[in-house]
């Protein structure tokens, strides 16, 4: 490895999960397709290529990450930016420029459109690159290694004095797939048996529908053929990885789609691997059932989208309901598990139209699989081009949440999603879950900050602002936390200054009751943070996924129980038991009774197959960390895809 040569270095940040210990299911897979694509284009004999790992990027918070992406002052960085991480990245893209002036930002990725001003406006990087990027990518490389800006690319806008140009001409992709390898393969991207691998076998869909990006991106379909797409799939079952998406947009349009389902069965002997993909009901066959569960399909995505046939017409989707309750049928048949979709708020449709929408899965079986979530209006997408016309009102920023339409208000959008959850039973988005387990030792960086505020001294308040993980908590423990309030205050203001977008939760430790005034005062500080992703992601349930509330009584403490439940009644409390204590009321929970955080042993397999056969998951936390991370892998089935 020559140290000589200038680095490349390439960065995707996760989804953040609503558990501090639950995976994010990164796969930097288009950092590691860029990777390929400088090899390919030979680029690795004069850059130094370094795709960082997730195992890295899934940890570290803004600080320590921005001090890593720095380190060694890389010619180059690049950042994957999608809708959850956008905001994320560009922050970290100012602190490295602060810390690394000389070095040239790229960004690209799905949020990367001409069409995404939320994007285009911000600072923090010098050149964009939109679309299909391996071509591009390499010619980009090509000129600034020769002293040139970029500027007049196909399909890269430079940043100027003035601001950044316009993108140079559009140019499709039109490469074979074939041409770049997987990254999993080349080495770029780890494989990893407890995260999904990710590979494409078609890029392009011959849908058209006007919510999805695809078929502005591309609608030919580009292949990479049966016998390659088998081949590549035995490397990496042999290579340790347990699960296969397909992130072909319509896995069961592409051409020759029975024989491919053969040439992966031969490649999956004994069905070693799970496979994962989308399909769309026109098109299958009863016969397909069989030979997907024969080639390793143990879990399918199938859109529904709207019952009214005439929106499905409009949004150019197309189909029917009675295709999709057919093909769910005989995909169940052959013990397939589902998911199927149902968006809140397409042009066309009414509040009626979306509770038909769920009375039909209810009618078919599919409510335990319903994915039911408000519209987005994505970058680069038709409908995005035509909201105005169409009467849709969204938010400009991430995740690009549609407030209104000429068919629903913006009450009626959320009544609608909370009628789905009444009748299906569940809620239908994930519920952030407080960090509560204890601090934890040899961490990549730490994750539990403590201040005693009857004791606090500078040293302490110095520790409990020092730079962490993705995701912390902040624990303040005191025993007047109101007379303290000044101090807490202070406190969470100093961890949001040196990790600003990541997860926090602070959790009060009260070991006597305060006045219900300070959450409010310490909401209102959160609520001055800088905002992002998490925070509009659950705004609509006036919730905030990313900083967060919580209580926990001390198991020393005997608190009064009309104040344990009005707190209750404002924020997730958790009251420290035994594991036996919590065994005995675990149906009662987070119910009849507080939620639980078990302190203390954890030798009695009979009471915790109690809590988990009798109590809500959300309402069981552990102090001991490994009990807790199984928990949230076992009990919440929070992470991977």
């Amino acid at each position: 490895m020559n140290r000589s040569l200038p680095v490349l270095r390439l960065v995707q940040l996760p989804v953040p999960p609503p558990a501090a210990l639950a995976s994010t299911g990164n796969v930097p897979l288009a950092a590691g397709a860029l990777g390929v694509s400088a090899r390919v284009h030979g680029l690795d004999r004069r850059l130094l290529i370094d795709v960082v790992a997730p195992a890295i990027t899934d940890v570290l918070g803004d600080t320590l990450l921005a001090d890593l992406l720095a380190r060694d002052e890389p010619a180059f960085l690049g950042f994957s930016l999608y809708l959850w991480n956008v905001e994320r990245s560009l922050h970290l893209a100012r602190e490295v420029k602060r810390r690394s002036p000389r070095t040239i930002i790229l960004v690209g990725g799905p949020e990367v459109s001409s069409d995404n001003g939320f994007v285009l406006s911000q600072r923090g990087f010098d050149i964009a690159v939109t679309g299909e990027a391996e071509e591009s990518f390499a010619l980009l490389l090509n000129a600034l290694l020769e002293g040139k800006d970029g500027a007049g690319l196909s399909n890269v806008a430079v940043r100027r004095p003035l601001g950044l140009t316009p993108f140079g001409p559009s140019c499709g992709a039109g490469f074979p797939i074939s041409t770049y390898p997987s990254p999993y393969l080349e080495g770029l991207v780890p494989i990893d048996p407890h995260r999904s691998t990710y590979v494409e076998t078609v890029r392009g869909c011959r849908s058209h529908c006007t919510f999805c990006f695809y078929p502005r991106s591309s609608s030919v379909l580009r292949l990479l053929d049966i016998e390659s797409s088998a081949r590549m799939v035995s490397r990496l079952r042999e290579g340790g990885a347990r699960e296969v998406v397909f992130l072909d947009p319509t896995f069961n349009h592409r051409p020759q789609f029975e024989e491919m389902l053969e040439a992966l069965a031969r490649a999956n002997p004994g069905r070693a691997l799970t496979f994962f993909g989308e399909v769309r009901a026109e098109g299958l066959q009863a016969k397909h059932g069989e030979a997907l569960k024969r080639a390793g399909f143990d879990r399918l995505e199938i859109g529904l989208q709207s019952v009214n046939v005439q929106t499905l017409k409009r949004v150019k989707r197309g189909g029917s309901p009675e295709k999709v309750a057919a093909a769910t049928r005989m995909l169940h048949e052959h013990g397939i598990e589902l998911l199927v979709d149902l968006i809140i708020g397409l042009p066309g449709d009414t509040p009626d139209d979306v509770a038909r929408g769920v009375d039909y899965l209810l009618a078919n079986g599919l409510g335990n699989e319903a994915q039911v979530f408000p519209l987005s209006l994505l970058p680069g997408t038709s409908m995005r081009a035509t909201a105005e016309a169409d009467g849709v009102v969204f938010d400009p920023a991430p995740p690009y949440r549609v407030a209104r339409t000429a068919g629903f208000t913006q009450e009626q959008l959320l009544r609608s999603l909370e009628d789905a959850e009444e009748k299906l039973g569940h809620r239908l988005d994930e519920e952030p879950r407080p960090h509560l387990c204890d601090a934890g030792a040899g961490l990549l960086a730490p994750d539990v900050f403590t201040l005693d505020l009857d004791a606090a001294d500078d040293r302490a308040r110095t520790a409990a602002a020092a730079p962490g993980a993705r995701h912390a908590a902040l624990w303040l423990g005191g025993s007047d936390l109101w007379t303290a309030r000044d101090a807490a205050v202070r406190a969470v203001e100093a961890r949001l200054a040196v990790d600003p977008h990541c997860t926090l939760d602070v959790v009060l430790e009260a070991r006597a009751p305060f006045p219900l005034d300070l959450l409010d005062l310490l909401r209102a500080t959160l609520s001055r943070a800088t905002p992002g992703y998490l925070t509009r992601a659950l705004a609509h349930r006036g919730e905030d996924a990313q900083r967060r509330l919580a209580v926990v009584v001390p198991r020393s403490a005997l608190l009064p129980r009309d104040w344990i439940d009005a707190v209750r009644a404002t924020v997730p409390l958790f009251v420290e038991q035994s594991l036996a204590q919590a065994a005995r009321d675990a149906a009662e929970l987070g119910v009849e009774v507080a939620s639980a955080r078990i302190v203390g042993a954890l030798d009695d397999p009979r009471a915790l197959e109690r809590l988990r056969r009798h109590a809500e998951p959300s309402c069981v936390a552990f102090a001991d960390r490994a009990m807790e991370s199984r928990w949230t892998r076992e009990a919440l089935t929070s992470g991977d895809v």
